[in-house]
């Protein structure tokens, strides 16, 4: 199916370039599972208190699980949602702080069609301002959202934990062109789209980067067999991240569900 998307965008490319360019970017921008009902949510999600916010004509959705004054973001990544977060939930509803989970652009009971990182920073930056956080933890693309969000904003977090995270945007367009086999025509469109639509220069993009003066403490974790980022993406991100520690696991997969991971998480926030 992939390559035969692929194949109707590179043919369209000769013959109506931007058409093809909004195609493959609304492949690459529209997450196909991750929304929930209201009426159908899960039952970590009922125990929780449930919140809307209007931003930008768009509807931002939060789970609260209310503690002490101290906030815990949770952004969860790609075709995901605020349940994801569920088996480590237990683990830090122990520490009594309080703990926010945000349905990112496009995902859970969050309006849209369309999700981006950019997007998502502002979202974060948006219920930031509510409720600033002490501590963020991101899962996979919510890592790398967060990321952006604390090299673009002002913010008082003191700890962010990445947990499957990709550093650098041009790996990840190049995964996207790889799977649909795209032509170079239709991936340099691709990347002038995502310049014009953010201001974003997908070759220069890296969340390494953006660590690199960071004095947030972090933990990144990341694990040797995971097939959807690779761990060289963490291994970036923690060599200029000097104010880290890395912690490779191994047969936990992209999800990191892990009790062991879970209470170490919970040490390195007490």
């Amino acid at each position: 199916m992939a390559k035969s998307i692929g194949m109707y965008i590179n043919i369209l490319s000769y013959l109506f370039p931007n058409k093809s360019s909004d195609l493959a970017y609304q492949f690459f921008s529209e997450p196909r599972k991750g929304k929930l009902r209201i009426n159908e949510l899960p039952k970590i999600l009922q125990n929780a208190t449930s919140d809307s916010y209007s931003y930008n004509n768009q509807t931002i959705h939060t789970y609260t699980w209310q503690g002490n004054d101290e906030v815990i973001f949770l952004i969860h990544g790609w075709e995901s949602n605020g349940s994801r977060w569920k088996k480590l939930l237990k683990h830090l509803i122990k520490t009594g702080k309080t703990i926010i989970a945000i349905d990112g652009p496009a995902h859970g009971l969050t309006s849209g069609i369309e999700f981006n990182v950019p997007t998502y920073a502002e979202y974060i930056d948006f219920i930031a301002k509510k409720f600033p956080p002490k501590v963020i933890i991101g899962h996979s693309l919510g890592g790398n959202a967060s990321v952006y969000y604390q090299s673009k904003h002002n913010h008082t977090l003191e700890k962010m934990i990445l947990l499957g995270s990709p550093s650098d945007l041009n790996v990840i367009f190049n995964n996207y062109k790889n799977l649909l086999s795209l032509n170079n025509k239709v991936f340099t469109l691709l990347k002038s789209k995502m310049q014009q639509k953010f201001n974003i220069n997908v070759d220069e993009y890296s969340a390494a980067q953006f660590l690199k003066n960071s004095t947030i403490q972090g933990l990144i974790a990341h694990d040797i067999s995971d097939s959807v980022v690779l761990i060289a993406e963490a291994k970036k991100m923690a060599k200029t991240w000097k104010n880290s520690k890395f912690i490779e696991t191994q047969g936990l997969g992209h999800g990191l569900h892990d009790e062991k991971l879970y209470q170490t998480i919970v040490e390195f926030i007490n």
